[in-house]
């Protein structure tokens, strides 16, 4: 194994003091670099899109969320509003009944003038 290791280092070597070689090994690495720093790029910008987006859904789910709460509530308060109305009306109702029914009962008679 020492010797395959070795003989890849000095065929390795042999390669590299090639002045050809050595420019389209530097030009290959530069443009790899360069790629992966615009992939890199990319993703971040597609990151942030994307937490943009998860932005602007939460909050379209956050109004809709409070509409139907606001709506909850009203209707809530609506049936309070029309119970307290309902029994003030039956108040009144039984009230005029019973002035009625004793005015009647009450009246003063003809003969008694």
């Amino acid at each position: 194994m020492d010797t395959i290791l070795g003989q890849l280092k000095s065929l390795a070597l042999k390669v590299w003091q090639q002045a050809k070689v050595r420019k389209g090994l530097t030009r290959t690495i530069a443009v790899l670099l360069v790629l992966q720093m615009y992939f890199v790029r990319e993703l971040i910008a597609a990151e942030a899109l994307f937490a943009l987006f998860f932005v602007a859904v939460m909050a379209v789910v956050g109004i809709c969320y409070a509409l139907g709460s606001i709506g909850l509530k009203s209707i809530d308060a609506t049936e309070v509003g029309a119970r307290v109305a309902a029994q003030s009306a039956r108040r009144s109702y039984d009230m005029l009944e019973m002035v009625a029914r004793n005015s009647i009962r009450h009246l003063p008679s003809e003969t008694a003038k």
